[in-house]
């Protein structure tokens, strides 16, 4: 009999009521964030590749005004959770809307920088406040 791995639980109303208690904040968040994304038909960060067009949403958690090569660039860091990618906005120093707690769908290429996944200019939709 081989043992049940942590992919494998039992998923009875009892076994997911345990699991919420024994869970952290963080752990259920990106949980949540998670089934968002699937549910949006989304991909999950962590399975997006250098240069792939993709569809992501999650949450901002930082937004910053870091300029690049002199020109300003609002840059934002999306959570799905499973990963992080950096949204930048280059020639805009701030956009209505945009701000940290945030939840957007960002369509675009993917490019790798310093190891980190990178969206440049995409094309975004803010999720309505109150819909969080």
């Amino acid at each position: 009999m081989s043992a049940v791995s942590r992919s494998e639980k039992p998923t009875g109303r009892f076994r997911r009521m345990l699991d919420r208690l024994s869970s952290s904040q963080e752990e259920l968040h990106s949980a949540e964030l998670q089934q968002d994304a699937e549910a949006r038909g989304c991909q999950r960060i962590c399975d997006c590749g250098d240069r792939d067009v993709v569809k992501v949403t999650g949450t901002l958690r930082t937004v910053t005004l870091r300029p690049r090569a002199g020109v300003p660039a609002l840059e934002a860091e999306l959570f799905d959770g499973s990963a992080a990618l950096d949204v930048v906005w280059l020639g805009r120093r701030s956009i209505a809307g945009i701000e940290p707690g945030r939840k957007l769908i960002a369509t675009g290429r993917v490019s790798m920088s310093r190891g980190r996944r990178v969206l440049f200019n995409p094309r975004y939709e803010l999720r309505p406040l109150g819909q969080e």
